[in-house]
């Protein structure tokens, strides 16, 4: 009896010691994985890096840690843990083989919050969608278009064609072309044109505005009119110089030749 009792203080004090230190090795663990998740946030916070991302790199490496803790742990208690690593790496490579795709759309969306090639409320072009961006996610990035539809773009494919960012900058340049007739007095055109652009507040003086004939074209002398404005009065601008541009013709009396499918109609009228 007494033999059986000393063996089991020995098998208590055996194990006894192993749990305890694999109950050391959880706390002290946990308490270092946090603090590491909590000087990745306030790194990357630092460096102005998404929120989304912040906060999902944070927890992934949070979460990694956690696991090689865990892993410590079970191998103190004497469990193989060899085994364990192998299941768990054939398991990873099982979901990823799976969700290949979406990875890809992971690592697009990591790309687009490192780099920033646009950000919400800019006007882009990517992916084959043009709209305004309402928000960047780790896997898609929603844009709504200008008849106000919502369209959910995964990032791969963003990432993986040209992006055209049409509010990046301050101002844009306007590119018209405006056609007139062969008959008409081009240096009469050009001050009409000159006049018109006058009239424009919205027009920036820096950089100027380039006015040159751009074509001979079959039936018409194509003006090219390129004046620089304000990203955010863009359209308003082009949709006002093409109308006041048409009403400055009238009243002058300089022709607009019709487009080249209906040059026989103008030639007949003229």
């Amino acid at each position: 009896m007494e033999d059986l009792l000393k063996k089991m203080w020995e098998l208590l004090a055996t194990f006894g010691l192993n749990i305890v230190a694999a109950i050391a090795i959880l706390i002290i663990g946990r308490w270092v994985a946090g603090f590491i998740r909590k000087v990745i946030k306030k790194l990357m916070t630092k460096r102005k890096v998404e929120q989304t991302l912040v906060s999902f790199a944070a927890s992934l490496v949070y979460i990694g840690l956690m696991a090689f803790v865990i892993i410590a742990a079970l191998s103190k208690l004497g469990v193989e843990t060899t085994s364990l690593i192998a299941i768990i790496g054939a398991a990873g490579l099982a979901i990823g083989f799976a969700l290949q795709g979406g990875l890809s759309n992971f690592a697009a969306g990591v790309l687009l919050m490192i780099f920033r090639p646009f950000k919400v409320g800019d006007f882009i072009d990517g992916g084959g969608v043009a709209g305004i961006v309402e928000e960047i996610e780790i896997f898609t990035t929603l844009l709504r278009t200008p008849d106000n539809k919502s369209i959910i773009v995964p990032n791969s494919k963003i990432t993986g064609d040209n992006i055209t960012n049409f509010t990046a900058r301050d101002s844009r340049r306007l590119d018209l072309v405006f056609g007139v007739g062969y008959g008409d007095d081009l240096d009469k055109v050009k001050k009409t044109i000159e006049k018109v652009l006058s009239e424009e507040d919205r027009i920036l003086d820096d950089p100027p505005t380039t006015i040159g004939i751009l074509e001979l074209a079959d039936s018409s002398v194509n003006f090219a009119v390129r004046p620089w404005v304000k990203t955010s009065e863009y359209c308003d601008v082009y949709f006002n110089l093409n109308e006041q541009m048409k009403k400055r013709f009238d009243k002058e009396k300089i022709r607009i030749p019709f487009p080249q499918q209906d040059v026989h109609i103008f030639q007949e009228k003229a």
